[in-house]
């Protein structure tokens, strides 16, 4: 599933395309809002927040996540689309580009005074202007006995880590990713490295994994081979898929929790 730094670096790309411009064409190929015609309309803003898109007019907000499969991709107007067109799902072109959204997990409209009604019950988002390590750090403790892997995945602690994220960090913490909360020596800086990791992700690409997909590769701090382990919940509503809740780490410079 793309993170947050894919989802920032969208909302870059976007931006350039699209803000400040004319909409000459809207196609919302999503069938509760197939009619909806924004010809006309100036887009005034594209935003994110942790794993969600925001592409804003003076009427409305289109609110789109890419899940598992989706993509945005920016086209100069006649050119050729590099992904299946019966993929799209969203189509906005102004007089120079087509910014087309492919295979997108969820797709609304809303009215601007409606928008904060997505991302209300999220935590802090990383890449945001108002980070705020001290109310991340504050919801992670709510749950003291919840292991520090699916707490990181919690986007109603911080907004914007997934699979690839959550593993580096605790990596870089040398935190097994089973460890409780409560346990972790030095909480505040594993946000801190939260924060660092998802910067750099954002700003500075490409990002190379140190223990994400590494299985059985030699750890490089000490050697040691990467394993993969599922961490999910004890829960037989959880639908989360065993590929998705794998979680990559050094058995030796990440000690599991003994108790």
């Amino acid at each position: 599933m793309p993170e947050g730094d894919t989802v920032f670096r969208a909302a870059e790309r976007l931006r350039t395309a699209l803000a400040g411009k004319t909409l000459t064409r809207s196609d919302f190929r999503v069938p509760r809002y197939a009619t909806v015609d924004l010809v006309g309309d100036v887009v005034t803003e594209v935003g994110s927040y942790g794993k969600h898109l925001f592409i804003r007019t003076d009427r409305v907000s289109i609110h789109t996540h890419l899940k598992m499969e989706g993509v945005w991709r920016v086209f100069h107007r006649g050119q050729r689309w590099t992904k299946p067109p019966v993929t799209a799902r969203l189509v906005l072109a102004t007089d120079e580009f087509e910014a087309v959204g492919f295979e997108l997990g969820k797709v609304q409209v809303l009215p601007r005074t409606e928008e904060h009604t997505v991302i209300d019950h999220l935590g802090p988002d990383l890449l945001g202007p108002n980070w705020d390590a001290a109310e991340a750090q504050r919801r992670l403790s709510e749950y003291p006995r919840r292991p520090i892997g699916l707490a990181l995945l919690d986007q109603r602690n911080l907004a914007g880590i997934g699979n690839i994220y959550r593993s580096e960090i605790c990596f870089l913490r040398r935190v097994h990713p089973a460890t409780p909360v409560g346990d972790i020596p030095d909480l505040p800086a594993l946000v801190d490295e939260a924060h660092r990791v998802l910067g750099k992700a954002a700003h500075q690409p490409p990002w190379r994994p140190l223990a994400y997909g590494r299985t059985r590769r030699p750890c490089q701090r000490c050697g040691t081979a990467i394993v993969s382990r599922l961490l999910g919940e004890d829960d037989p509503a959880d639908r989360i898929t065993q590929r998705e809740r794998g979680i990559y780490f050094c058995p030796r410079c990440q000690p599991e929790p003994t108790n």
